[in-house]
């Protein structure tokens, strides 16, 4: 593993800003949906790739929010082209709803960046009785990217550029050997600690199946995953005590969301990783893979399970 702020093989480092990682780089060609905009590294991520002229569509859970990051965003890149729209991840009818209106709106769609997350002790269910973790930081965004897929298709072909599809997952993804679909939804109110890690890990699997799928079947997409560091941002806010925690060693130990939102933008941008597919990075450079994230028939079964849960729901 590289030292934090060792530069990794792109020329970047942990201490990058995503200004900096994307400083130069003409997005007015492009079309971005970011998932939890309205905080945090979406936020950051949003404004930057705004900055360098992409059309971002802000996904946002509280939309008053997603407008008031949109105004502050305009305030500073008069120029910047923002649209701010509704999705709740936990609701599987939400992300029907978010990806219909989408699709009626006939816009291009160049780049998509599942970003946001959950992070609590307590494993409490979703309004489909599903675990809370995997349904926010996973599933709702395996039924969105299916749902967008083919819209991303017709973009690629009809402009002729790659189509990037980018999870953030978390380094917490090497914690769970597997993912044992039997336990996923135990719900009660104990502390479950493989509960967003468990969902992290998913992130990275369904990345690289999707790499895989997208590569046989020829189409010019790529799917990645990344750790965006540690940062404090409003992931924690179901949970008090590591709310504080976090806080605190932010000021000394923690990235800022500038450089926490560096390696998002650099695999939306950044020519480097151009035809790059089914990797995972860290500071702007691909890192090591704990062995179960390497699984392709943990990463098949995955993605069969999924496919079957947001079929029923």
């Amino acid at each position: 593993m590289r030292i934090f702020g060792q530069k990794s093989r792109s020329g970047f480092s942990g201490w990058t800003a995503a200004e900096e990682v994307t400083q130069g780089i003409d997005g007015s060609d492009f079309t971005a949906i970011i998932t939890g905009a309205s905080s945090g590294i979406g936020a950051e991520t949003c404004r930057v790739l705004a900055l360098r002229r992409v059309h971002v569509i802000m996904a946002v859970r509280n939309t008053d929010a997603g407008r008031a990051v949109k105004e502050a965003i305009l305030k500073d890149i008069p120029t910047a082209k923002i649209d701010v729209m509704e999705l709740e991840l936990t609701s599987m009818d939400s992300v029907r709803k978010f990806a219909s209106e989408y699709i009626s709106l006939d816009l291009p769609l160049n780049i998509l960046i599942n970003n946001a997350g959950v992070f609590s002790l307590t494993s409490i269910p979703s309004r489909h009785n599903i675990e809370l973790h995997f349904a926010t930081n996973h599933l709702g965004h395996f039924l969105l990217t299916n749902l967008l897929l083919e819209t991303m298709k017709n973009t690629v072909r009809k402009s002729h550029k790659e189509g990037r599809i980018i999870n953030v997952a978390s380094l917490a993804h090497r914690y769970p050997k597997t993912i044992r679909f039997d336990e996923i939804n135990i719900t009660s109110s104990y502390i479950n600690l493989m509960a967003y890690p468990r969902s992290k890990l998913a992130n990275v699997l369904h990345a690289n199946e999707l790499a895989r799928r997208l590569k046989e079947e020829g189409v010019n997409i790529t799917a990645n995953s990344l750790h965006p560091g540690i940062i404090y941002t409003n992931i924690f806010r179901n949970d008090g005590f590591f709310r504080v925690l976090f806080r605190m060693a932010s000021k000394f130990l923690l990235k800022n969301v500038q450089q926490g939102a560096a390696t998002t933008c650099y695999l939306a941008l950044h020519p480097q990783v151009e035809g790059v597919s089914g990797e995972y990075f860290a500071d702007c450079g691909i890192a090591k893979l704990a062995s179960q994230a390497k699984d392709p028939e943990l990463a098949k079964k995955l993605w069969d399970y999924s496919l079957s849960l947001t079929t029923k729901i």
